[in-house]
């Protein structure tokens, strides 16, 4: 029997869109990778601009693209045929290729085409995508910590003079990072550690540190699997989070819950504002500089604005014990480094204008059953683990 609707998948769209998206995740994937000295000693077949394209260049994009792409393959199609055993009709997964954002890609999403009918099935089909692509993530992870190479893999890659001294005097990656200053303008990208990645790196030697384990394809494919899995179960709106949670406590104590945890994302937004923002205001005008408690109260309040609905009984107090905690953090340096990360401002923001708050109604309201609540269990048990408060940021 043919599912409810009459909406023909339109396969060359899909299959184009996962093509550049497959070419733009393995370009990143190559550049992040960055491996330079040795992509210009392997016969390079040509060069774009800085960038030297050779059989290693591809060799590493292609690691770090396959390995991507399967996790985010695997996890679209589990929402697909959970959605298809359920009769709801939904299309085949769009890839979104992106060449702009470091990784090649914003992942993938699919449409559901019809309202889900009943709360089972809601649960259903927004669990069954990252528990899937949390396997898959979980199993390049542990393909990326089989497969490390020794400290020495740093030599292929242009600059890091210090660090590169140090292996070589000490045989292994520097407990802390190295400053490059022989390098003008540097920078270093620092990726968060997550519970999960912390546990089994316990288990490997050669690991090497946050601030240099993009340069390694699989390793960082699968921290990215993670971070999406995360990111996917955050407990808002119509993320598959909130889907869960919706379908496990209803929608009164998910609408608590789900404001309360936007609240902490604006706390970390916030806090990571003033430490980052601040020093800027002030260098560019000492005015700006004084007003940017203003700035950031207003911003705030925007947010609340949106997600209390504009009522000011709940907008002030949760507006001043925002403030209140903000500044009271500001002064510690502990929670500057590992909580504040102004990159929550602009997911909140996303949160609240596209992804929402709160849950849409689902028709027919019903209790899950046991198994399914051991499911959500297991899957708030997934998010904390892959969660990351300080995920992706500039050093």
């Amino acid at each position: 029997m043919n599912l409810p609707h009459s909406v023909k998948d339109r396969y060359w769209l899909h299959i184009t869109l996962f093509l550049l998206t497959l070419g733009t995740t393995t370009w990143s994937g190559a550049e992040m990778a960055g491996r330079f000295l040795l992509y210009e000693a392997a016969s390079p077949w040509f060069s774009m601009g800085s960038i030297v394209v050779s059989a290693p260049f591809i060799i590493d994009g292609l690691l770090f693209s396959c390995s991507l792409l399967l996790f985010l393959t695997v996890h679209e199609f589990g929402h697909y045929f959970a959605a298809r055993r359920h009769r709801v009709s939904t299309s085949l997964p769009f890839f979104i290729p992106f060449p702009f954002n470091g990784i090649g890609t914003f992942g993938a999403v699919i449409r559901i085409r019809q309202q889900i009918p009943s709360m089972r099935k809601l649960f259903d089909i927004g669990v069954a995508g990252p528990l899937a692509g949390f396997v898959i993530a979980l199993l390049v992870l542990l393909v990326g910590f089989w497969t490390l190479p020794g400290p020495d893999y740093i030599e292929g890659m242009p600059g890091h003079d210090n660090l590169k001294e140090y292996i070589v005097d000490n045989g292994s990656f520097p407990p802390e990072i190295i400053p490059e200053s022989t390098e003008e303008g540097n920078i270093t990208l620092f990726i968060g550690v997550t519970p999960l990645y912390w546990i089994l790196s316990q288990f490997f030697s050669d690991v090497p540190p946050m601030w240099e384990m993009y340069h390694y394809p699989i390793l960082f494919a699968g921290w990215l699997g993670l971070f999406f899995t995360a990111l996917n179960l955050l407990p808002v709106g119509q993320l598959d989070g909130g889907h869960i949670l919706y379908a496990l406590i209803g929608p009164k104590w998910h609408s608590i819950v789900a404001r309360g945890f936007v609240m902490i994302l604006l706390f970390s937004g916030g806090l990571g504002f003033i430490s980052e923002m601040k020093p800027v205001f002030y260098a560019w005008d000492p005015l700006l500089g004084d007003l940017s408690w203003l700035i950031l109260a207003s911003m705030l309040y925007f947010y609340l604005h949106k997600i209390f609905e504009g009522k000011l009984e709940w907008m002030v107090p949760s507006l001043l014990l925002l403030v209140a905690g903000i500044a009271a953090s500001s002064t510690s340096s502990w929670m500057i480094k590992h909580i504040g990360y102004s990159g929550w401002l602009v997911w909140s923001l996303l949160i609240i204008l596209l992804i929402k708050v709160d849950h849409p109604p689902v028709a027919y309201m019903e209790q899950l059953t046991p198994k399914r609540r051991i499911l959500a269990f297991v899957s708030l048990l997934i998010f904390a683990l892959c969660f990351s408060i300080k995920p992706l940021y500039i050093g």
